[in-house]
């Protein structure tokens, strides 16, 4: 297929099964036919339809935007995609409004193409493709695991190659510099549909490196996670195998607290989301070639805590 036509295997077998692929007019549909040299085949691909969701004037917090792609800077409490539940009010349904017209046309469906996505109760940067080419591009780069993400989290406990405990928790290792390594699989958890596990056999390999930047006595840290995969909840899942689970995370953290006595144990407890920012994001622009890379400093939620646990309360 010529490249410029950013047709994705998926879609050509969709195509096919559509029956919008013919070979000397015959059409094929049998998507294990064999091809031979010198073959020709003309292949019938509509204008992108228009998408069903609905177009929202919500506010946006724009970091980098040219006419491909669009670096967002996302709010905790933001949904990326619509689904069951959150219809409106999205990530998706404010890019609408924002791109008008001017979409991709992946997947048969004029529309942004989210290429990752973080968390709702997530705050930080994340990239969106404006056009098909740009899509393709950057999904290349996020399979093939290229694209630099690096996470700022409060964690109870402090992950140090001195603890004896995590010499003992499987999947858990340490590299140069005391980079914390977590290498498992991750699943959907048998029970419980809206959480991920850890297993050893099956489900889909996980990496996370973690660095200690801030000790808080023993009870807490500031730490930079950095995703080598990107796992539905990689990061929450991975950190609360390694029995360092984020502060506020309601659905990995368990009831864990800070001891009574230490600075910041009330708004550690008060704090209601997961203790996370997606702080920097780096790729190849799809389209020129170049390596760029954004930066988002905390929100005031994760600044006033950390102050907090320092003891300063922001002063």
């Amino acid at each position: 297929m010529p490249e410029e036509a950013h047709l994705s295997r998926s879609r050509l077998a969709r195509l096919m099964a559509d029956g919008a692929v013919k070979k000397d007019g015959a059409t094929v549909t049998d998507i294990k036919a064999k091809v031979a040299e010198g073959e020709t085949y003309e292949i019938l691909v509509e204008e992108a339809t228009e998408t069903e969701m609905v177009a929202e004037d919500l506010p946006l917090s724009i970091v980098y935007e040219d006419a491909d792609l669009i670096v967002i800077d996302k709010p905790a409490g933001l949904v990326v995609h619509p689904a069951p539940g959150s219809l409106s009010g999205t990530l998706v349904n404010a890019l609408l409004h924002h791109f008008g017209g001017d979409l991709s046309g992946v997947g048969g469906e004029k529309r942004p193409g989210i290429v990752h996505r973080i968390d709702k109760d997530t705050s930080g940067l994340l990239v969106v493709a404006k056009s098909d080419a740009a899509h393709h591009g950057l999904a290349r780069q996020f399979a093939a695991h290229t694209v630099e993400r690096s996470y700022l989290a409060l964690c109870h406990g402090v992950p140090s190659p001195g603890d004896p405990r995590l010499a003992g928790v499987r999947g858990v290792s340490f590299e140069a510099g005391g980079v914390l390594k977590i290498t498992t699989q991750l699943a959907r958890h048998k029970t419980d549909r809206q959480r991920q596990a850890v297993l050893f056999d099956g489900g889909r390999h996980a990496i996370t490196r973690v660095s200690l930047r801030e000790a808080f006595g023993s009870h807490a840290a500031f730490v930079e996670c950095r995703l080598e995969t990107g796992r539905t909840h990689q990061i929450r899942v991975h950190m609360a195998h390694a029995g360092h689970a984020l502060i506020g995370d309601p659905t990995y953290g368990g009831r864990r607290k800070l001891p009574q006595d230490a600075p910041g144990a009330a708004e550690a407890q008060a704090f209601r989301r997961q203790a996370l920012h997606a702080a920097s994001l780096g790729f190849v622009h799809p389209l020129t070639g170049e390596a760029v890379r954004f930066e988002s400093p905390l929100p005031e939620d994760l600044f006033t805590l950390l102050a907090a646990l320092r003891g300063t309360r922001g002063d």
